[in-house]
């Protein structure tokens, strides 16, 4: 017999030992794996904030006999560049080895060139010394060959052209825009005026073309000297810089005129405006000064009624340069800019997020960049050709874009705004994930408000004043609930509940004022009778019962009522009562009805694990306090309630972690608004909600797919931050009330 006692008694260590193993073994594989995840998430987003890099791919020096050059470029590739010098010769280059393959002449026939202005990177158009002005593109094409061998063709095509003319005075430069049947030519001339030209095809519905052709002066007079200008894509905007740092713009939507729009000071101590360019997509203009300074304007709305009109507002400030900016260059993928200095050093700026990206040391008499903004090619004053490679996957996120207020085109002020798509390609991206942050306090916060005291006082109840009968059943059922998918709350929230609350929006306001009002006065004329015996022992254990009719009532008076409060005092629309009187929306999907929905989601967790630290409370404590006179209340407020805090805190916290992450309720059942404003009467954004609603659009490796993992990683931090808080607090309550 005390062998075999000794036997079993082998076999019981030896198991718990295995079961010991198995158990912390389990845990660290648990505490691996989430730590795996937490790197994957972390290694998917740190490539945001990693700054951009240049590498020289390509470098070589042209012929001695080369005539000037006026501008450089190179295809999407950068296996092909090209010059343009003053003889209008368009000539490219095999980057890999420097040799020339291919030569076309602008205009055959022509004189050399006087100015020359490009836009959209590789459309120049220019000026000849017999005032006549043609417009060229360069394209590039690739061909294939049977062997699969790649070639890039380039070509050179002729948009419009301007004939020879005579002109009120010598010019100084000029801009012309060929876009969609218009030509536009605006030619600055030496006494300081401009001459608009406009050429305008359009076509009948017999298929007849007819040009209209007119041409006027602009002849105001001017705060200084015109030191740049430019024009917007379509020819319809003039923008013209001054050598007393004013900047002005023209409407020339009209044919025949110019209307000066704003005359602003973009330099203030009359330091002069050296260059100007339009931004990537026609609404801001990059405006360089004398000093080195580089900045953004756009027009805005301003002012209020009638009054209200657009404006020019700096709204962005970039890096500046040591000498003056002598030209600025825009990408045409993104809002990024290059800028050249007097000195010859290249800044290459975004503008959006203010980042400075790259800062090329190597001096520089022009620059030219790739159509996807990947690449650089400059010319040195030895005649020198340099092609960089730029990885800059992701210049417009900064912490400012991530955190802070941005002022984006078209807003009349800097704001916190998630918009990651749009149909245009000019498209400027927003992903301040403040909205996001803000939308899943807000969405948890009025979860918890409906959910915590339902659970909570739900709990107390239950174990302190039903019947073993009832807590035996009620328990187990509220349980349950915790068990549906959230998908089939979410679908029922969404598509059943919200049109009905819709339509009887006041009798719920109504409802959830009168049940607390009816329920204490109810109380109050029961107090007198309830200490009789028969009540007692009619109640006991089965207070709840109570509360039915009470419910009942209170539904049956907001129904009765609600038209005539409606009626009265909303002027028989209380919606519309709402966006007049108050400015609130309202949206059907908004927070009452995700608290219902989060409500039912995180009800039967709080209430079970609070439930459990309740009736885990020694018996001889309720007993003590009962028996030095206590009434039932007192003794839950005062001593129940105290010891059981640790857990019930805990449970609030799980509570408020399951609302955090929440995904197919909030997703189903908020409109996914992502705004800033604590009504709940609309909706909002999670940052859950958000993975799911994005993901399926967001490119891999691309801005939108690396800043919804960097939502992850804040989902993640969220809930380890609340947990961790949560812990500490749990355990110092423990430590108080554990004596008890």
């Amino acid at each position: 017999m005390q062998k075999l006692d000794k036997q079993f008694i082998k076999k019981v260590r030896r198991q718990d030992r295995f079961a010991t193993r198995a158990i912390t073994f389990g845990g660290l594989l648990v505490i691996a794996s989430v730590i795996a995840i937490l790197v994957l998430i972390v290694r998917v987003t740190l490539p945001l904030f990693q700054p951009a890099s240049a590498e020289i791919s390509h470098r070589f020096t042209l012929g001695s006999a080369h005539a000037p050059v006026l501008a450089v470029g190179m295809d999407n590739t950068q296996e092909v560049g090209f010059t343009l010098d003053n003889t209008g010769l368009f000539s490219f280059y095999n980057l890999a080895n420097g040799k020339t393959f291919f030569s076309v002449a602008a205009s055959a026939g022509k004189a050399k060139i006087q100015s020359i202005e490009s836009n959209k990177n590789n459309v120049f158009a220019l000026l000849w010394k017999d005032n006549s002005t043609t417009v060229s593109r360069v394209d590039f094409r690739s061909l294939y060959a049977e062997n699969g061998e790649r070639t890039i063709q380039p070509e050179v095509t002729r948009l419009g052209e301007y004939p020879p003319r005579s002109y009120p005075a010598p010019i100084k430069s000029m801009a012309v825009r060929a876009e969609e049947g218009r030509l536009t030519q605006v030619a600055l001339l030496t006494d300081n005026r401009f001459q608009i030209d406009h050429e305008v095809v359009t076509t009948d519905i017999f298929d007849n073309e007819k040009k209209v052709t007119t041409s006027f002066l602009i002849a105001e007079e001017l705060p200084g000297e015109i030191t740049a200008f430019t024009l917007d894509e379509k020819g319809v905007a003039l923008f013209a810089g001054t050598d007393t740092g004013s900047l002005l713009r023209w409407d020339l939507a009209e044919n025949d005129s110019a209307r000066r729009t704003d005359n602003v000071v973009a330099v203030p101590g009359d330091k002069g405006v050296t260059a100007l360019a339009m931004v990537f997509g026609d609404i801001s203009v990059a405006v360089g000064d004398a000093d080195g300074g580089l900045a953004t304007w756009s027009q805005v709305w301003t002012g209020a009624g009638q009054d209200r009109v657009k404006k020019l507002r700096k709204t962005h400030t970039l890096t500046s340069h040591q000498s003056q900016v002598a030209r600025i260059i825009p990408t045409r993928r993104s809002k990024s800019l290059i800028s050249l200095g007097a000195d010859g050093r290249t800044h290459f700026d975004h503008m959006t997020s203010e980042n400075h990206l790259l800062n090329l040391a190597p001096p520089l008499t022009m620059a030219g960049i790739s159509g996807q903004g990947n690449g650089l090619i400059g010319l040195d004053a030895n005649n020198t050709l340099t092609v960089w490679m730029i990885e800059a996957s992701h210049p417009e996120i900064s912490l400012k874009t991530l955190f802070g207020k941005v002022w984006y085109e078209s807003y009349d002020k800097p704001e916190y705004v998630w918009q990651s798509s749009s149909g245009s390609d000019d498209f400027e991206a927003k992903f301040s994930l403040i909205p996001l942050l803000f939308g899943t306090i807000k969405g948890t916060l009025y979860a918890m408000l409906f959910a915590v005291p339902l659970a909570i006082f739900g709990a107390v109840y239950t174990s302190q004043f039903s019947n073993a009968t009832f807590k035996k059943t009620i328990k187990p059922v509220v349980e349950i609930l915790a068990s549906i998918p959230s998908v089939v709350i979410g679908f029922l929230i969404a598509l059943w509940l919200a049109p009905i609350v819709e339509k009887a929006i006041l009798t719920v306001i109504l409802g959830v004022v009168l049940l607390p009002l009816i329920f204490i006065g109810i109380m109050g004329v029961l107090r007198p009778f309830y200490k009789t015996p028969t009540l007692q022992n009619f109640c006991n254990g089965h207070e709840f019962l109570m509360l039915a009719p009470v419910i009942l009532l209170a539904a049956a008076m907001a129904i009765g009522i609600a038209p005539t409060v409606e009626h009265l005092l909303f002027a028989g629309d209380f919606k519309q009562w709402l966006y007049s009187n108050l400015g609130m929306r309202y949206d059907q999907r908004n927070c009452i009805i995700i608290a219902f929905g989060l409500g039912i989601a995180v009800i039967p967790i709080i209430f079970s694990i609070t439930e459990d630290a309740i009736s885990n409370i020694p018996p001889s404590l309720t007993a003590a306090s009962l028996a030095l006179g206590a009434s039932r209340w007192q003794t839950i407020w005062r001593v129940v309630l105290p010891s059981a805090s640790p857990g019930i805190f805990a449970a609030i916290m799980i509570g408020f972690g399951r609302a955090v992450g929440e995904t197919m309720i909030v997703l189903m059942a908020t409109g996914n608004t992502p705004i800033l404003d604590w009504s709940i009467f609309n909706g909002m954004r999670t940052l859950s909600a958000n993975i799911a609603v994005e993901i399926p659009e967001a490119p891999m490796g691309g801005t939108l797919y690396r800043v919804l993992f960097l939502c992850a990683s804040m989902l993640f931090a969220l809930t380890f931050l609340v947990n961790t808080g949560a812990e500490l607090v749990r355990e110092r309550l423990r430590k108080k009330y554990g004596r008890y």
